[in-house]
C-alpha cells in the first residue's frame, strides 16, 4: 500500500465513475482491441490492461490506486490477468473499472487443455450416472473425484468419492441456498465443484457425514415434500468439474452479524453465524473475504478469522462450533469499508467467502522453536495457529509472540496473553511500542535486524524453527529480508499476505 494524495480515496473513485466524465477516451464506445494496440499504450498517461479478455484504460485510475501506479504500470499494454490473480484475484475489477471498459481482446489466444473437465454431456439431466470423464491421462482420471446419489422416502443423499485418504471437515464446503446446491471438495490446490439446480425444494438444515480414511463425503438433504425425485437437478455451468483453484472464482453466502464487542479503542470484534444450510470450517492460518455494495459498487477486504477467546486450557471453546466466524476489525476514521462495517446493526447480514490461504498446518506440525512476530492486526491469524501450536504441536518446546504497536492503548487481548504466558511456560510474549508514553518500560522501537536476532533465537542449534510473520506491507517485506540476513531459510518463514 502507498499513500494516497487527498481526493484519492476509494470513495473519490467511486463518485469519479457516477460522474457521467468519459474515462476511456472512447465517448462509450466498445472496441476490438488487437494485441499491438494495446501495447501502444503502455505509459503512466495512456494505460491500458487487459483482464480476462477484457480492456480497461485504467490512466484514470493510476492516482486512485492503493498499491501505487508502480504496481499497474507492470501490466501496462499487456494481458495482467496472471499479475492481477497473484496480488489480488479478489477484487471485483468488473465492479471497480466498469466505466473503463474499452472493449474484448479482438483474437483470444486458444490455450492448451490443461484441466479436466466435462462440459459437452453436461446438458444431459442429472439422474445419478455419471458421464464419462475426458481426461488427460489414466493417472489423472483415477484421481478425480466422482458422485453418484439416492434415495429414501425423506431424504436425498449425495456421495461424493474423493479419492483422499486424508479428507476432513475443512475440505469440504457446502452451501444450499433455496434449491442451489453446491458442493466443493478441496484436493491441494484443485477443486471438485458438484452444483446442481435440485428437482424439489429441500428442508434448510443438513447432515454432512465425512468417512476420512476412504475419502467418502455423504450430503444429507431432507425433502421438504416427501415425493419421489425422478433426478438430483439441472447441472450448473461449474458442476462436476475439477480444475484449479484459483480458477474456481470465489464463492459467497450471507452471514448474520449477532454481536459486535470493543476490544480496543478502534478495534471490534464481530461474530457472525453461518446460514443453516451451510458447512464451513475456515482452517487455520486461513481468510475469507468480505463483501459490501458501497454507493453501487462491489468493495471487497480480506480478514482472518479468530477464536471468540484465548483459551487457557488449550480446548476449542465450547461454543466455538464451526457455525460461527469471529473476526477482529480494526475501524478507520477514513476507512470507506471498515466505517460501514461499523454501522452494521445486530442481525445485519454480510457477504462471506470460501477460506483462501497457502499456509498449511504440516509446517508447524515439526516445529520445536515457532516465533510470531505480528503488528496491529496482524495478530489475527496468530490466535488460531498459537492456540493450534499449543495444542497440537507435540515436539513444541516454545512459542514466542513478538507484538509490535504504536501504543499501550493499541495492544488487542493483552491480558488474555499475558494470562497465557503465565499458565503455559512454553508461551512468551514481547510487547514492542513504536510511540510509547514516558511510563511505558517495556521494549520501544520498530522492527529491525538487531532487535529480530535479540528476539528469534533457535532453542538449540539445530532446532526446527517456522516464524510466521503478519503485518502492514512494509513491515512483512521489512522483516522477512531482515529474517534471511540472519541466516533464516524461506522454508523458515512464512508471511500471512492477502
Amino acid at each position: 500500500q502507498v499513500p494516497l494524495k487527498p481526493g484519492r480515496s476509494l470513495m473519490d473513485w467511486i463518485r469519479l465513475t457516477k460522474s457521467g466524465k468519459d474515462l476511456t477516451g472512447l465517448k462509450g464506445r466498445l472496441i476490438e482491441v488487437t494485441e499491438d494496440e494495446l501495447a501502444k499504450h503502455n505509459k503512466k498517461e495512456d494505460c491500458w490492461i487487459c483482464i480476462r479478455g477484457f480492456v480497461y484504460n485504467v490512466t484514470p485510475y493510476m492516482e486512485y490506486h492503493p498499491g501505487g501506479e508502480d504496481e499497474l504500470m507492470k501490466a501496462a499494454g499487456t494481458d495482467g490477468t496472471d499479475l492481477f490473480d497473484q496480488v489480488h484475484r479478489w477484487v471485483n475489477y468488473e465492479s471497480m473499472l466498469k466505466e473503463c471498459l474499452v472493449g474484448r481482446m479482438a483474437v483470444k489466444p486458444v490455450a492448451a487443455a490443461k484441466e479436466i473437465s466435462t462440459q459437452s454431456e453436461e446438458k444431459k439431466q442429472l439422474n445419478g450416472m455419471l458421464p464419462e470423464k475426458k481426461v488427460l491421462d489414466a493417472s489423472a482420471k483415477d484421481l478425480t473425484p466422482s458422485y453418484d446419489w439416492f434415495q429414501t422416502d425423506s431424504s436425498i443423499t449425495i456421495v461424493i468419492y474423493t479419492k483422499q485418504k486424508d479428507m476432513n471437515a475443512e475440505l469440504v464446503i457446502v452451501d444450499c441456498q433455496e434449491k442451489r446446491l453446491r458442493g466443493e471438495i478441496i484436493v491441494d490446490d484443485h477443486s471438485y465443484l458438484v452444483e446442481v439446480d435440485l428437482d424439489h425444494a429441500v428442508q434448510e438444515d443438513m447432515t454432512i457425514n465425512i468417512a476420512e480414511k476412504v475419502g467418502k463425503v455423504e450430503i444429507i438433504l431432507r425433502k421438504k415434500n416427501n415425493i419421489h425425485w425422478k433426478m438430483l437437478g439441472q447441472p450448473l455451468e461449474s458442476h462436476n468439474t475439477f480444475i484449479r483453484r484459483t480458477d474456481r472464482g470465489l464463492f459467497y453466502r450471507k452471514c448474520k452479524l449477532v454481536s459486535k464487542t470493543e476490544v480496543t479503542h478502534d478495534t471490534k470484534l464481530l461474530c457472525l453465524v453461518l446460514p443453516k444450510s451451510t458447512h464451513l470450517h475456515i482452517p487455520t492460518g486461513q481468510h475469507v473475504y468480505l463483501k459490501q455494495i458501497i454507493a453501487g459498487t462491489e468493495v471487497v477486504k480480506p480478514y482472518t478469522p479468530v477464536l471468540p477467546f484465548l483459551p487457557l486450557d488449550f480446548k476449542q471453546p465450547s461454543h466455538y462450533d464451526g457455525a460461527h466466524i469471529y473476526l477482529m476489525i480494526k475501524i478507520y476514521s477514513c476507512g470507506l469499508f471498515t466505517r460501514a462495517i461499523d454501522c452494521l446493526q445486530i442481525g445485519d447480514y454480510i457477504s462471506v467467502s470460501n477460506p483462501e490461504g497457502n499456509f498449511k498446518k504440516s509446517q508447524v506440525q515439526t516445529s520445536e522453536d515457532v516465533f510470531l512476530l505480528a503488528a496491529g492486526t496482524g495478530f489475527t491469524p496468530m490466535v488460531k495457529l498459537l492456540n493450534f501450536t499449543l495444542t497440537e504441536v507435540s515436539c513444541l518446546r516454545r512459542v514466542k509472540l513478538i507484538f509490535f504497536n504504536k501504543t499501550e492503548d493499541d495492544i488487542l487481548w493483552r491480558s488474555q496473553l499475558e494470562q497465557l504466558a503465565l499458565k503455559d511456560e512454553r508461551f512468551e510474549v514481547q510487547f514492542i511500542l513504536s510511540q510509547p508514553t514516558k511510563g511505558w518500560l517495556g521494549k520501544q522501537g520498530k522492527i529491525s535486524s538487531s532487535l529480530l536476532s535479540d528476539f528469534v533465537k533457535r532453542s538449540r542449534k539445530d532446532s526446527k524453527v517456522l516464524i510466521c510473520i503478519c503485518g502492514p506491507t512494509p513491515f512483512t517485506e521489512q522483516g522477512v529480508q531482515y529474517l534471511k540476513d540472519l541466516g533464516y531459510s524461506q522454508e523458515e518463514i512464512h508471511a500471512f499476505t492477502a
